[in-house]
């Protein structure tokens, strides 16, 4: 994959063939630098959430500026995560019920520590038996629903019989617990979104008090985003924030945290028309996200996007657009998560030539598992 792109590497940022994710060095190393400052100043560790950037380099410099290990969303990530980028402790912040996909953790559980989150006991039972046939081990976390009304047990009696039944089970160990309070994000009113998130965070730590107070002591109380962290990271009874978003910065969160962190990721697009005070770009809803809103044009005054197509940026000036057909320009992207996942790579931007390629390794749901 990498190959593909490697006669990108030394051209100018704005000669990179289109649409393409850039991805700004030096800002992201400042990122990782605050984000590793702020932590200094909280109660909780970090532990990123890679399914923002699904990249290796990326991993190990978060690794390298202090935190205590990745979380993931899916198999395939913890796989990359730890034969690839190297990473220690690897946590699946998602419950893993496919059986191949079971025994492709198990496999690597030697390699690193594995942890994976569960809501019901016979999910448990399933890591348990498969771990004990690879003589190898897994951390378990127990997911509460702290207000997402997603995945999570509902009761810290729920709770309780996992954290005994785990206890009970072989090749597991007991880690602690994991709420993650995303519906917090869509509070637009900082109070307001602090008040959400302390509610959020004393659900989960109530549960984990709760385990401890019944001889089930949580070395893990993780929880947190971008939107979040400072707020749930100041929480004594937390010992680790999963925010990823932070790395990149996109719309979504800088509408959260205003000048917090630089915009590090943009998709660079060609102008393919431009028809009277309208032009129209090549990066469409297959290279942009725009989960929750409409990302906007980057270092280009007056102009307003009026939509993404698939494939298309449409975008409207008052007069005529400064913009000829072939002219290069960026947009930021509204939610870096799913940018990343609709690219195969990563087009590394210093001082404004691209220096080199890395890949979005873990996209989809990886390779073919064996059969059962």
């Amino acid at each position: 994959m990498i190959d593909r792109y490697r006669d990108q590497i030394g051209r100018a940022k704005h000669e990179v063939t289109t649409p393409a994710l850039l991805l700004d060095l030096d800002v992201t190393r400042r990122n990782i630098e605050q984000m590793a400052a702020d932590i200094r100043t909280l109660s909780a560790s970090l532990r990123p959430h890679v399914k923002t950037h699904k990249c290796v380099q990326l991993a190990q410099m978060q690794i390298d500026a202090g935190a205590v290990g990745v979380a993931c969303a899916t198999v395939w990530e913890a796989i990359v995560m730890a034969t690839e980028a190297g990473v220690q402790d690897v946590m699946l912040a998602n419950q893993v019920v496919d059986d191949r996909k079971i025994q492709a953790l198990a496999r690597i559980a030697g390699e690193s520590r594995i942890t994976v989150a569960v809501d019901e006991e016979e999910n448990l039972l399933q890591l348990s038996q498969a771990a004990a046939r690879a003589r190898a081990e897994f951390g378990v976390v127990i997911e509460i629903d702290v207000g997402m009304k997603r995945a999570g047990v509902r009761t810290s009696e729920h709770a309780l019989r996992l954290a005994e039944s785990a206890a009970q089970l072989p090749a597991l160990t007991f880690r602690g617990v994991h709420g993650y309070e995303g519906h917090c994000m869509s509070q637009a009113d900082p109070a307001e979104r602090e008040r959400a998130t302390c509610f959020a965070n004393q659900r989960l730590t109530e549960a984990a008090e709760r385990l401890a107070a019944e001889g089930h002591a949580c070395e893990i109380v993780s929880a947190g985003g971008t939107g979040t962290y400072l707020t749930t990271g100041a929480n004594p009874k937390i010992t680790e924030v999963q925010a990823g978003s932070y790395v990149f910065m996109d719309g979504f969160h800088e509408r959260l945290l205003p000048g917090r962190f630089g915009v590090a990721l943009t998709v660079l697009g060609s102008v393919l028309s431009r028809q009277g005070s309208t032009v129209v770009f090549d990066f469409g809803r297959k290279s942009v996200s725009t989960d929750f809103g409409v990302p906007r044009l980057v270092r280009i005054r007056d102009a307003t996007v009026r939509t993404y197509a698939e494939e298309h940026c449409v975008v409207d000036f008052v007069g005529s657009p400064p913009l000829r057909v072939g002219d290069r320009a960026e947009t930021m992207v509204d939610y870096a998560p799913t940018a990343v996942g609709l690219h195969d790579v990563f087009h590394v931007i210093e001082r404004g030539v691209v220096t080199d390629i890395w890949a979005v390794n873990p996209r989809g749901s990886g390779p073919p598992l064996p059969p059962n």
